[in-house]
């Protein structure tokens, strides 16, 4: 997953894999010590003897590929007024993982985060930790969301568990379907669903609402959202059975008013609306 962090206004890349071996892009990290060659900054840095031995020390315990002997070679000619070394021949040469480079308009040079908060130390100490401030809130954001996704999924499990009929919005439960609405042959299955949640097709609620940015499903409460995840699976195994759609439409109008009624009582329901809207 593509990613942004925000350093003190400078806008810095981020490949974000959800775990701790992020790469972060040492092109725009470059770019605050010099905005117009950001690559010179960094083949700077790589031919520091420091940069090389840090580099170095990182694969080797990292990265079991990594060619010990052609790192030595490199190690050796560090420091000298001579030596050059770019990104993409330290990659080639050592087998190295913890350096990416990525051709192109959006490409540049990305780093192990590690590497990168290295590099960063070595651009400026403050503006390392400008960095390191607004990484942290990335991460932080990703976990609220997995959190936010695995209590959804939990609630999912149980959505036919839930009795509670108090406190029922008479704008959220949708009513029986129409006569006219069971003969109407459905363009997509989407707008079968569509109907038998919210009463009406997506082109509908767009003519109602000409100004909504988003669709019908954008607009959705929580409870729909997850009881149209369990229309979804039912109009499935329907379909599998061969029922006719104006039959299916039916039982799943039904179905949807008989969970949308129990869950609009959930306490744990309101909890996962409180967090939503927290993390909004």
């Amino acid at each position: 997953m593509k990613a942004t962090i925000n350093a003190n206004g400078t806008e810095i890349a981020v490949i974000s894999k959800g775990d701790e071996n992020d790469y972060i892009s040492l092109t725009d990290i470059a770019r605050y010590k010099n905005p117009d060659e950001p690559k010179d900054v960094v083949k700077n840095w790589m031919r520091n003897r420091s940069t090389i031995e840090f580099l170095g020390l990182w694969e080797q315990l990292n990265n079991p590929d990594f060619k010990g002997v052609e790192f030595d070679s490199f190690k050796h000619e560090a420091g000298s007024n001579a030596f050059t070394l770019s990104p993409q021949k330290w990659i080639s040469s050592t087998n190295a993982v913890g350096l990416i480079s990525k051709s192109g308009r959006y490409g540049g040079t990305f780093a192990h985060k590690d590497i990168a908060f290295e590099f960063a130390t070595w651009v400026s100490a403050e503006f390392k930790l400008y960095i390191i401030k607004d990484y942290q809130r990335l991460k932080a954001d990703e976990n609220s969301r997995i959190s936010l996704e695995w209590n959804v999924n939990r609630i999912i499990s149980k959505i036919n568990y839930r009795i509670h009929t108090d406190a029922i919005k008479d704008n959220i439960i949708p009513s029986l379907v129409t006569k006219g609405q069971q003969t109407f042959t459905y363009a997509s299955e989407a707008d079968l669903l569509n109907v038998a949640l919210f009463g009406k097709t997506a082109r509908e609620w767009k003519e109602e609402n000409p100004e909504a940015k988003g669709n019908i499903r954008d607009d959705a409460t929580i409870q729909q959202l997850i009881v149209l995840s369990n229309l979804e699976s039912m109009n499935a195994e329907l379909i599998k059975q061969s029922l006719p759609q104006n039959q299916r439409l039916i039982i799943l109008n039904k179905m949807a008013i008989e969970q949308l009624t129990s869950l609009m009582g959930s306490p744990s329901i309101k909890k996962l609306q409180q967090t939503g809207e927290h993390n909004e």
